[in-house]
């Protein structure tokens, strides 16, 4: 009776991670300052209408269903919100932001509202710095990723609860706090991606279930099978981001879902092998893509686009040693226990096939 109540358990709650808003990327607005005309600077800010939804009544109906006319009727109050949250300053006080043009954008996760805005500033100085604060409070997880066009350069920054400034002087955008900052994004992308941490979880329980062999010699193979996905998804991170190599977003999400699938069924049924690093290899080309859904988009064209990548994939792969530091100790010793093998196994294989299914459906580009 109490293995089959720690089944209900597990099934439940890892069912009730499978809510859409944990089965794709964190949620991120897009800002683009462009500085290269001096006197007339200008601000482009891009917020996801789904996250938009959160703040400003944008279906005024009600029927679960947004229409253009219905934007179009929000677009003051769209207006209102991020006029209240974006904020510009010199160092004479804050700059006007004179909305200029109102529209939607395509990002790889879906459609946007996209504000542009002249910026104009106290005796025409330059801006000196830039706030963020849209969202924070209904998404802790929200991130505003920054673009700047100077005359002579581009640089980035990642904008989060605890950074809601950026300086825009020269010693501000430096390549260290760009490394930094995506660094961080990195570890962020990966410990909300419930999709990747899923995927880590069906690799790993195999090596834990190897009956022979010390536990120094399961880190070697845990060791193989991180190695492999490391550098599958470090390779194709790196094409994606810098636009070497282009696949749609939603054919990428929907084969990362069924790639989930299919490595936890091989854990019961070994149909591809029991060489999981083999599956690692394959299906980390695939979730490369996914991780740079959002890396491509922001850094295109920039100088520091290469400190970016790097410091993202490196923050990647900081989130998943941390991830795996905390699971694979536990998958170790419980599985000198039989009710590991017969019980709680079983229970992962199925709770984790029925979310990735579920999640599979969901993505496929033609429903």
């Amino acid at each position: 009776m109490l293995k089959l109540t720690g089944w209900l358990l597990l099934l439940s709650l890892l069912q009730g991670l499978s809510v859409p808003a944990w089965a794709h990327k964190a949620s991120d607005g897009f800002l683009y300052l462009s500085l290269q005309e001096p006197g007339q600077p200008s601000l482009r800010v891009d917020l996801a209408l789904r996250d938009l939804a959160l703040v400003v009544p944008l279906d005024g109906n009600g029927n679960g269903r947004l229409t253009g006319a219905e934007l179009r009727l929000a677009q003051p109050a769209i207006a209102r919100y991020l006029s209240a949250r974006v904020m510009v300053a010199n160092g004479q006080g804050d700059c006007r932001l004179a909305n200029r043009q109102q529209g939607i954008s395509r990002h790889s996760d879906g459609n946007y509202a996209a504000l542009v805005y002249h910026l104009d500033c106290p005796g025409d100085g330059a801006p000196l710095s830039l706030r963020y604060k849209a969202l924070f409070e209904q998404d802790a997880l929200h991130r505003g990723l920054l673009q700047v066009q100077q005359s002579d350069r581009q640089w980035l920054a990642v904008i989060g609860p605890d950074t809601q400034a950026v300086s825009l002087t020269v010693d501000g955008a430096g390549t260290v706090n760009t490394f930094v900052s995506f660094l961080g994004e990195g570890v962020v992308h990966l410990l909300v991606g419930l999709d990747h941490l899923l995927f880590l979880l069906v690799l790993v329980i195999p090596v834990s279930l190897s009956r022979s062999g010390t536990f120094r010699s399961r880190i070697w193979g845990l060791t193989g099978v991180v190695t492999a996905f490391t550098l599958a998804h470090s390779i194709t991170l790196a094409l994606a981001a810098l636009k070497w190599v282009s696949l749609p977003i939603d054919w990428v999400e929907t084969v990362i879902a069924l790639s989930i699938t299919i490595a936890a069924i091989n854990i019961r049924w070994p149909i591809l092998g029991p060489k999981t690093w083999k599956l690692a290899f394959a299906f980390g080309l695939i979730h490369g893509f996914g991780f740079a859904s959002v890396l491509a988009e922001l850094t295109s064209g920039t100088s520091q686009q290469v400190v970016a990548l790097a410091g993202f994939n490196l923050g990647v792969e900081l989130g998943q040693l941390l991830v795996l530091l905390a699971v694979f100790p536990l998958l170790y010793l419980a599985a000198r226990y039989t009710w590991y093998r017969r019980a709680l196994v079983p229970a992962m294989v199925v709770s984790v096939c029925g979310i990735s299914l579920f999640w599979m459906v969901q993505r496929l580009p033609v429903l």
